[in-house]
């Protein structure tokens, strides 16, 4: 493990293997770096790059400096592209997607490239009703320490029933989701507070973009990235066969290795 200071001097965890242009991973909500797949993906790609993947601030091993806000989240993200020579690629998975399209947007040409997988973007009224009751919801749990149960709150949103959710309370994983459960704030910020597509920031990202979703996606996915790549200038879009939110790296791995390889023109 390595750490490197983001510009408030929170210390910021990653691990670093491979050679070659930088890549740095950004993981989606309720991740650590050792919690999701980022260590098979640096693996499937660490014999063309040199892969980045790091705790965001908050989570595992990296610290935390308040309040939150998403633009210290990008300062982390620039303080991992100095360390690896002051230009990278990025890849985000779901609300890391959402994040590092802003990082693209602040950071400009020290981001090379820009692949984003399943942003979870809806526009639609009633998921935007279930959002809105969600975060008036989670507010409160936070606030009074109830970590399991905002947790709980999260999986509920996405969609798992509560017999589900108590199998996971016996898990060996939950203390580690309680852990960083504080975290599920600066998810719901990074999307800059609202679920629609953001298409008016999304047409200022200068970097030549890969918007990716699955096939086997939620259908609102689908729209999302479509929607994306329509928004992000010189933006490419990808559907992957048979792949749900929880991508296969896989199968994810040589589609990244394809775009991340091909000079910018």
């Amino acid at each position: 493990m390595n750490t490197v200071s983001s510009r408030d001097g929170t210390k910021i965890a990653f691990d670093k293997q491979g050679a070659g242009p930088a890549v740095i991973l950004v993981a989606g909500a309720l991740c650590a770096r050792l919690s999701w797949s980022g260590p098979s993906l640096s693996k499937h790609l660490a014999s063309r790059f040199t892969v980045f993947n790091y705790d965001r601030r908050g989570r595992g091993d990296s610290g935390d400096t308040l309040p939150y806000a998403v633009e210290r989240e990008i300062d982390d993200i620039e303080a991992l592209i100095d360390e690896a020579g002051g230009m990278a690629f990025l890849y985000g998975h779901s609300s890391g997607a959402a994040l590092v399209l802003e990082a693209a947007v602040k950071l400009g040409d020290k981001v090379q490239k820009l692949a984003l997988y399943e942003a979870p973007y809806n526009g639609d009224p009633k998921a935007q009703s279930a959002w809105n009751t969600y975060l008036k919801e989670l507010g409160p749990l936070l606030a009074e320490g109830r970590r399991g149960d905002a947790v709980a709150l999260f999986r509920k949103y996405l969609g798992l029933s509560d017999a589900q959710i108590e199998a996971m309370r016996h898990a060996p994983t939950w203390a580690m989701l309680e852990a960083i459960a504080p975290t599920l704030a600066y998810d719901h910020t990074a999307l800059m507070g609202q679920l629609s597509v953001p298409a008016e920031r999304a047409a200022h990202v200068r970097a030549p973009t890969l918007v990716i979703s699955g096939s086997a996606a939620n259908p609102f996915m689908l729209e999302t990235a479509r929607g994306l790549s329509q928004a992000i200038p010189h933006a490419q879009l990808r559907i992957l066969e048979g792949q749900s939110h929880d991508v296969n790296v896989e199968i994810l791995a040589p589609v990244l290795t394809e775009f991340f390889g091909v000079a910018r023109k």
